[in-house]
């Protein structure tokens, strides 16, 4: 007969980390997220540049009955834009937005999980909010905010030169034309300008808007995932059906859109503004100011500028985006 001797303490939780299977770590979310959110990005951006557009016509000017509205809706923008500008026009703006896909998503859906174990442990909360287990919406939330500002500070400067790229236009110019030829050219035009500080210009802005956006939507795909499954399991839903990635998504998509779509406005604005003299905005100090002077002179409706075209970019990217993480970490599954 033989004698299995017992392992010795710590043996295997040392053993299960050492075996640990590469699709669930941090490193393999943070690439299916990246790569996930690169795919979307290339079907959506086209409603981002209507968005952008929609968001900087007007700006600051006070809502008259006969003033020129170059871009009138969703629909005519994107056919006004399309006609005078081609396939081209529609995705300005597409090489910086690969990359700050990669730096926004990659990093908040890298960080997620760990965030959110860590959040769980510090509040002695069982289970550590994993697939199945008990999920409290206020960590959840915490947890999505703390990497979507990360991931927005990562990024900053692709999102400003996106920004302003997205804006030019020689048909119909909104806002402050920048005129780069490409990503690279911008971001050298910013660096000569600015130095570090022009190339995070409009920070603080994006962090807000990726804070609220990223906590909205990372805790509301957790919770709607999870009664998606509870409440469709008899239609032979699991949490690793494409319906259940779906329908989570589209709510949402719409709940982030609802959240965002003000620090959105502001957000663009700040990042397209000419630069001052002093190094600053000419037009905007700080993101409070623009909050305060957008709505002094057009009114509360316009942080709700390009809402539809928002939540034509943002719902169909945050379908896209889930469901192709949530393919590429099932492949990995499969064959890691």
């Amino acid at each position: 007969m033989s004698t299995r001797l017992a392992p010795a303490p710590g043996a295997a939780a040392g053993a299960e980390a050492a075996v640990r299977p590469v699709h669930s770590t941090a490193l393999f979310t943070w690439f299916a997220g990246s790569l996930a959110s690169c795919g979307a990005v290339t079907f959506t951006n086209p409603f981002e540049v209507v968005k952008t557009r929609l968001q900087l016509q007007g700006e600051l000017a006070k809502a008259e009955p006969g003033a020129p509205r170059p871009y009138r809706n969703v629909a005519q923008a994107f056919w006004a834009i399309g006609r005078n500008e081609g396939l081209r026009g529609l995705q300005k703006g597409l090489g910086p937005g690969y990359m700050y896909q990669i730096m926004l998503n990659g990093t908040r859906l890298g960080l997620y999980a760990p965030v959110k174990s860590v959040l769980y442990g510090a509040a002695a909360v069982p289970g550590g909010g994993g697939a199945g287990q008990r999920q409290s919406m206020a960590l959840n939330v915490a947890a999505g905010g703390v990497c979507g500002v990360a991931g927005a500070a990562l990024g900053s400067p692709f999102f400003l030169v996106k920004t302003r790229m997205q804006s030019a236009s020689k048909f119909a110019a909104v806002g402050h034309q920048h005129e780069y030829r490409s990503m690279a050219d911008g971001l050298r035009r910013i660096w000569q300008a600015g130095g570090v500080r022009g190339l995070f210009r409009g920070m603080d802005a994006a962090m807000m808007r990726a804070g609220v956006g990223s906590s909205v939507q990372l805790a509301t795909y957790d919770l709607l995932k999870a009664q998606a499954v509870q409440r469709l399991a008899h239609r032979g839903l699991t949490g690793d059906s494409v319906w259940t990635h779906l329908l989570a998504s589209m709510g949402t998509g719409l709940c982030v859109c609802v959240a965002m779509n003000p620090f959105d406005v502001v957000s663009t604005r700040m990042y397209n503004q000419k630069a001052a003299a002093g190094g600053g905005g000419s037009l905007y100090r700080n993101p409070l100011q623009c909050f305060y002077r957008t709505v002094a002179a057009e009114g509360f409706s316009s942080l709700y500028k390009g809402f539809l075209a928002h939540y034509m970019r943002l719902g169909p990217h945050t379908v896209l985006m889930f469901v192709f993480v949530e393919q590429i970490k099932a492949a990995g599954a499969r064959f890691l």
